[in-house]
């Protein structure tokens, strides 16, 4: 390109008609082509003589920005911990500037990230997009290396939101402010390396890296028994993450003297079935703890029940949706044998957690112990979605991921706004929150409604989805279908239950009303603003889910189509 530029650089004249070749041959937009044509044109004028390096040197920083060799993923990853780092230069006291300063980071992390999938992501190329490979560690051969494809752009935008809404949520926090606001930037940086690796160590070195800033936010901004939270979470966790390790360096190392670290490399590589078996099945179990999936799910209440509100977003509309990517980008795509033959207990795993968790939620009497084992029974459609071995089961498993993580994380918003207002946090201790608090109680009520599948919100499209892909599954008799379809069906008649029986306990009734000088403040406009914020996306995507299906049903096919037609 730069040799058929640089041969018409010895006049004005000849400068644009260089221009106009370069446009022809990239070409440009209608920003692009103007600013080009002004740009020689304005040399020609000017001065004729004008030095040739400066117009080769613009042509190469246009190329670099909107060409895919820029590294945006690199900058996307490392931008919030590098930016959060500077907080500790901020003065200690007054934490305006601090909150200030890290939304800023989160939006401009957030619109850089939609700037670069909107201009440089094609939804309907189902290979890895923006792919950057840096060598890491000469010794060792490890590389840094990113991409991003149908499967992970959802988790990763979905990242930036939220975790921006979570920052605006944590407004009130006050002690500790420059640190808790560091460790809520670096969570980011973390999920989001982690949607986007592309090496298998790479992998499991933001599976960790992101522990680290939850486990802190939980014991030091958590309730009366953080520690205790704390303590269960990293163990239940790091439990997990020894699988993990042990899976990577079994199948790094496996028919070679040098570790295969590469996902494109590991994905064409094949197993003899029993060890193909124990790689899958050590996988799954730290999958499964972070999904989570009973009976490893006991860690999710009490890390909720105890944890921040704006932690308990990222937790429930981030970190759970970890281990759902983990299944299908390695269980599904590494070993598509040995997911095959359990993909059967995907199916009963998936309805008995539906039923159980629904069941369970019934009998909490804290408030967001009940949201969390809720989270656990919704948890159920996306192990049966990946179960079900089909198109329309894996889309409806991936819209379960993307609405949940809206749901999740606005139901625990509003139980954290409400407790902060009347400091009660068990139900049986609520009632008539509705009168002081009228829009509150609108805005949990239209979220719990999602939350049980009411029509025209994402959730009854991710749930219904997931049922088609049950019933159009080859894979399964029909009885077996039939079985599995009469289980899932109890569990969305408890979902109902719990929720509406929680509303019942905390907003009718006069009990609170009652209580002698009595006075609640009702939601502001930043609680207004944030809900809000999170109810549009729930009802855009119920009304119209092909806004989040266009970026994953490509991959989805091909998934299926290469490893399971094998």
């Amino acid at each position: 390109m730069f040799p058929i530029l640089s041969q018409f650089l010895n006049s004005g004249q000849q400068t644009i008609r260089a221009a106009r070749i370069f446009q022809r041959f990239l070409s440009l937009d209608r920003w692009g082509s103007s600013y080009f044509n002004g740009l020689y044109k304005s040399f020609y004028f000017t001065n004729q003589y004008y030095p040739r390096y400066v117009l080769v040197f613009l042509d190469q920083v246009y190329l670099v920005f909107t060409t895919n060799h820029f590294p945006w993923l690199t900058i996307i990853v490392v931008l919030p911990i590098f930016m959060g780092s500077l907080i500790f230069f901020f003065p200690h006291r007054g934490n305006r500037s601090t909150r200030w300063y890290t939304i800023s980071i989160s939006i401009l992390e957030l619109l850089l990230t939609t700037y670069a999938f909107c201009y440089h992501f094609e939804s309907d190329d189902p290979l890895i997009q923006l792919i950057e490979d840096y060598k890491w560690i000469n010794s060792f051969d490890f590389h840094w290396r990113l991409g991003i494809d149908g499967l992970s752009i959802g988790p990763i935008l979905l990242t930036g939101f939220i975790t921006t809404l979570a920052i605006l949520a944590a407004w009130p926090v006050t002690r500790d402010s420059r640190l808790f606001h560091f460790l809520m930037l670096a969570m980011y940086s973390g999920q989001i390396g982690l949607f986007s690796s592309r090496d298998l160590l790479l992998f499991f070195l933001m599976w960790e890296f992101e522990l680290i800033p939850v486990y802190l936010l939980l014991s030091m901004w958590g309730g009366k028994k953080r520690l205790y939270s704390a303590t269960k979470f990293i163990l239940y966790t790091a439990g997990g993450s020894v699988f993990l390790l042990m899976g990577v360096l079994g199948i790094s190392l496996y028919g070679s003297a040098e570790p295969t670290l590469n996902f494109e490399t590991l994905d064409n590589q094949i197993y003899p079935v029993v060890l193909e078996i124990i790689f899958y099945i050590g996988f799954f179990i730290s999958f499964a703890v972070k999904l989570p999936i009973i009976p490893l799910h006991t860690w999710l209440p009490d890390t909720h029940g105890e944890a921040h509100y704006s932690t308990c977003m990222l937790l429930a509309g981030i970190l759970l949706k970890m281990g759902a990517y983990g299944l299908v980008r390695i269980n599904m795509e590494l070993f598509p044998h040995a997911h095959s033959i359990f993909s059967p207990w995907f199916m009963i795993i998936g309805a008995l957690q539906i039923i159980y968790a629904a069941s369970t939620s019934i009998g909490q009497q804290n408030l967001k112990k009940r949201i969390a084992y809720s989270s656990v029974s919704h948890m159920g459609f996306i192990i049966i979605g990946i179960g079900s071995i089909t198109d329309m089961g894996l889309n409806g498993a991936f819209l379960q991921i993307i609405s949940h993580g809206f749901i999740g994380a606005a139901l625990f918003f509003l139980a954290g706004t409400i407790y902060d207002r009347i400091r009660l946090v068990y139900l049986d201790e609520m009632g008539g929150i509705a009168i002081p608090m009228p829009k509150t109680f609108t805005m949990f009520s239209s979220f719990s409604m999602a939350s049980l599948a009411l029509p025209g919100m994402s959730g009854f499209v991710a749930e219904l989805i997931v049922f088609f892909g049950l019933i159009t599954s080859p894979k399964y008799l029909l009885m077996t279908k039939f079985l599995i379809t009469f289980v899932m069906s109890i569990g969305m008649l408890l979902t109902p239950i719990y929720l509406l029986s929680m509303l019942r306990q905390m907003f009718y009734g006069y009990k609170i009303v009652n209580i002698a000088n009595s006075y609640f403040f009702d939601s502001g406009p930043r609680e207004l603003f944030l809900s809000i914020s999170i109810f549009l996306p729930i009802l855009g995507i119920g009304m119209y889910p092909d806004f989040v299906l266009s970026l994953s049903v490509e991959k989805m096919e091909v998934i299926l189509s290469n490893s399971f037609s094998r």
